[in-house]
């Protein structure tokens, strides 16, 4: 089995928890905070080394005990980090969540080195040793994305894009991708079509896979829609789980997926690995 490279974020998180998310002009007193590792490409490369996969990690941080502390994260989860820049005049990035009592979050980010991601880095072919996988997503900017995309393309690499946040795709980075992975948002952002339920996950997915050999909808505590190009929808209903928090499920689910999908299981084997393992996610505590 060859590895994934993940090419994203890296953000130092301060998680805030309090009763309730404040209203515009209201203040809130926290319960709590701490400081962990975060950022979509940092979480899922994580998830994806702790399901057992080879993972290497391609992007920036600034020259801050941040930066220091994020790498760190990676080498202890057997992440190589050793193709991550390291930006002297500009700092790491960041973000702020709130998560309130019932376990529902939402977050800054502020991107800070994200932002700042060579391009020229893909062009070196020690990137690509042993890759058989390409993970990306949109906290980083979409010519880092396509520069990535290109370089997999031209060596026969699976694509697969967590589109989120959501972001209306070129039509050359649409073309690249072999799997395009949604919340229900960023489902109803790129669609159109609004997703409450299992039902318009599927609508969703089939749309989506117009545009794409494969999609894949998640919809939160309704569970998970998918479509190949030219099929019909499938879906599985979310495990039934005691929620703690949703922090981080997306970025379990894709960790997960991506391994099993680069262990040879099927599509539907891989979604329902995945869901499982979302489940477990959001039912502890980090």
């Amino acid at each position: 089995m060859g590895k994934i490279l993940v090419t994203g974020s890296l953000h130092y998180d301060i998680v805030i928890h309090a009763h309730h998310r404040p209203e515009k002009g209201e203040t809130v007193i926290g319960s709590g905070c701490s400081y962990k590792f975060g950022g979509k490409g940092g979480n899922q490369a994580v998830a994806a080394a702790r399901a057992g996969a080879g993972v290497r990690f391609a992007g920036a941080v600034g020259a801050d005990t941040q930066g220091e502390f994020l790498r760190g994260v990676l080498n202890e989860n057997a992440v190589d980090s050793s193709f991550i820049a390291v930006n002297e005049s500009v700092p790491s990035g960041m973000s702020v969540a709130l998560m309130d009592a019932e376990g529902d979050y939402g977050a800054v980010v502020v991107s800070n080195a994200n932002n700042h991601i060579d391009t020229a880095q893909f062009d070196d072919d020690a990137l690509w040793q042993q890759v058989d996988m390409l993970l990306l997503q949109n906290e980083v900017p979409e010519a880092v994305n396509l520069a990535a995309a290109k370089q997999a393309k031209q060596r026969g690499i699976r694509i697969c894009l967590n589109a989120a946040p959501a972001r209306t795709l070129c039509a050359e980075m649409q073309s690249a991708v072999d799997l395009l992975v949604v919340n229900g948002v960023e489902a109803r952002d790129l669609s159109g079509i609004p997703v409450n339920d299992l039902s318009d996950a599927c609508v969703a997915a089939e749309l989506l896979s117009q545009h794409s050999p494969a999609v894949i909808v998640t919809a939160g505590e309704h569970g998970v829609a998918w479509c190949a190009a030219g099929g019909r929808s499938q879906s599985m209903p979310a495990e039934k789980i005691e929620l703690v928090s949703t922090h981080g499920a997306g970025d379990c689910f894709m960790g997960t997926l991506c391994t099993s999908l680069l262990q040879g299981k099927t599509l539907a084997d891989s979604v329902a690995k995945a869901n499982r393992a979302a489940a477990e996610h959001v039912s502890r505590k980090a």
